[in-house]
């Protein structure tokens, strides 16, 4: 039972001190599921993000129930979850009671505007980690380029650029191993 609440308390923490969704949440997951317990490798919790992206509901939720349930089954992927969202859930019940009295007020506007900016650099920074371990050659590069500017230019799903991304990785991966095959055969 241990176990059941370390995995609780471990996203309970990541839920309740991470501010502004899934991806500002990516360099304290790298930190304690990755590093700390091991509990998913960086390609793992890569795979996790890009799956809970394309996947209905949020990110994080998505990603701690993948990490609980690879660690501890159908049980642990509940309780991860009812972890990562269990300190959000008390703190917007707080918030939403109060924010009506309190948002028109300067400080409350300047300090959500401090928090944004926050976010915004948490955000870079996980995209910088993703970035080094995920364009590692030429072909992963062109991916990445083609679906920036995809995303950049035409608004459609995610899920879309994600499926493109990955049969393109499949495609990749199949002309690598039958030039390698042929190489072999010469």
């Amino acid at each position: 039972m241990n176990e059941y609440l370390d995995l609780f308390l471990t996203f309970a923490r990541i839920g309740g001190l991470t501010f502004g969704g899934g991806y500002a949440m990516l360099p304290m997951l790298q930190r304690e599921v990755v590093e700390k317990r091991g509990w998913a490798t960086e390609g793992e919790l890569m795979d996790y993000y890009a799956i809970g992206q394309c996947t209905p509901g949020i990110i994080a939720v998505n990603t701690a129930t993948f990490i609980g349930h690879k660690n501890k089954g159908i049980l642990g992927g509940i309780i991860a979850t009812l972890g990562v969202v269990f300190p959000s859930l008390v703190i917007i019940t707080i918030i939403a009671a109060f924010i009506i009295n309190f948002a028109e007020l300067a400080v409350v506007q300047n300090a959500f505007a401090g928090i944004r900016v926050c976010v915004c650099v948490l955000i870079l920074n996980a995209v910088i980690k993703l970035w080094k371990k995920a364009v590692i050659d030429a072909p992963t590069m062109v991916i990445f380029v083609l679906v920036f500017l995809g995303s950049a230019v035409f608004s459609l799903s995610p899920i879309l650029f994600v499926l493109v991304a990955g049969i393109a990785g499949i495609a990749l991966d199949v002309t690598v191993q039958s030039r390698k095959k042929g190489g072999d055969n010469k």
